[in-house]
């Protein structure tokens, strides 16, 4: 088994490499990645009406880490996704398995960004 040759790079120049593969990863999902896509709109919505909208300094960082969480999940998901289909395409119990958990962390998420919000805004 053979280590990236990346590895073993330390001070500036891995945070310089690792900048880099996150920017390629976040343009990949993006460009490849529906689910993401829309939910990166919606962050774009939310964001920034979390901003604006009359509630506390607390308030506005819940809503928006709520926000947030869901675009870290997606990358998570997607990722899983992703190294599922590259290990096969065929047809497993695990593999549906380990998709179908994916998707129920990101449902998850959205489901905590309703009550996040709800709460802010209706409690």
């Amino acid at each position: 088994m053979q280590e990236s040759p990346f590895k073993g790079k330390t001070g500036l120049t891995r945070v310089w490499n690792a900048f880099h593969y996150s920017m390629a990863g976040l343009a990949a999902a993006y460009r490849n990645e529906d689910a993401f896509r829309q939910e990166v709109w919606l962050a774009a919505v939310l964001v920034p009406l979390a901003l604006f909208l009359p509630v506390g300094v607390l308030g506005k960082a819940l809503m928006i880490a709520s926000v947030l969480l869901v675009i870290v999940v997606e990358l998570v998901n997607s990722a899983l996704e992703a190294t599922v289909d590259r290990i096969s395409l065929d047809h497993h119990h695990l593999a549906k398995r380990a998709k179908d958990i994916g998707s129920a962390a990101v449902f998850v998420a959205l489901l905590n960004v309703l009550v996040v919000w709800g709460l802010i805004l209706f409690a």
